[in-house]
């Protein structure tokens, strides 16, 4: 069920950082009603935190809060707006989706405002993931990863240059590491934005930071297929970095079950993430 964004008035200056919250909400709403919600409800908490306490601001966050609120009881059957354990694991699959459509493209030298897009949004719904407590080491390394990506990749837009694909090497290494793919995914459904995209240069309200004094380095190797080969299964099954995430959720899921004494729902999710770490397959 697709919904209606806020009426918003302009954001007051000292507000102005949660507008790019703001803005992937809103190419949301016909698309995710949980991810314009939960990116909605980060800006708030931000903006409430940055509130210098003048009519404008607060006039402008009363707003954002009633919006929330008659949200909330408008999705009250939706999981994923009402329970926080399925919230995450719904932002953090979409931000890994748009993650490894990104960088996949990105090694293969597909550049594209979609792929620019995809790391910028990526981004900002990690940043949102940080509702639910301190990201994985993985979630963590992938917004820093993408936040700096979209920067370099918007920077090279800008300037009309030709980007380099992956990661780079360390400082000392004047070369560039290059793991292009041959997978070549399609773009994720829901996209962001479809069909042409708008350019950061055209779109401030993208607000993509400078590139970062210290890049990232090659921590991106996690993601190169070859690496698919150290994590396999008693009985030698390999197991890909998106099996792992999900066992990873499962054991998530299993211990915010026993907070709610749901045992039989954490005994089941554990079940889960032990079939697929011993078999290499998910259970039905």
């Amino acid at each position: 069920m697709a919904l209606a964004g806020p009426d918003l008035p302009q954001v007051p200056n000292p507000l102005k950082s949660i507008q790019k919250y703001l803005t992937v909400a809103s190419k949301h709403d016909q698309r995710d009603n949980v991810v314009s919600y939960w990116c909605r409800l980060y800006a708030l908490q931000t903006g409430l935190k940055l509130s210098t306490k003048t009519s404008a601001e607060t006039n402008f966050l009363l707003k954002l809060m009633d919006w929330l609120e008659a949200r909330k009881k408008e999705l009250h059957d939706n999981e994923a707006i009402t329970n926080d354990v399925a919230a995450q694991a719904h932002l953090e699959n979409w931000a890994l989706k748009l993650f490894l459509y990104a960088d996949k493209n990105d090694r293969a030298g597909n550049f594209s405002k979609n792929v620019l897009q995809s790391f910028y949004t990526a981004q900002i719904l990690y940043d949102v993931l940080t509702l639910f407590g301190e990201l994985s080491v993985e979630a963590g390394q992938n917004r820093k990863y993408a936040q700096w990506k979209a920067a370099y990749l918007n920077n090279c837009f800008t300037n009309g240059e030709t980007p380099v694909p992956g990661p780079m090497k360390e400082a000392d290494d004047d070369s560039t590491s290059v793991n292009a793919s041959n997978d070549n995914d399609d773009e994720p459904e829901s996209s962001v934005n479809p069909g042409s995209p708008e350019s950061p240069k055209d779109n401030t309200s993208l607000d993509i930071p400078s590139v970062p004094a210290n890049p990232p380095t090659t921590r991106m190797q996690l993601f190169d297929s070859k690496d698919d080969d150290k994590y396999k299964t008693e009985g030698g099954a390999k197991l890909t970095v998106e099996q792992i995430s999900k066992v990873q959720k499962m054991i998530k899921w299993a211990s915010s079950a026993l907070d709610y004494d749901d045992v039989a729902t954490s005994v089941m999710n554990l079940r889960k993430a032990l079939h697929l770490l011993t078999t290499g397959q998910e259970s039905a």
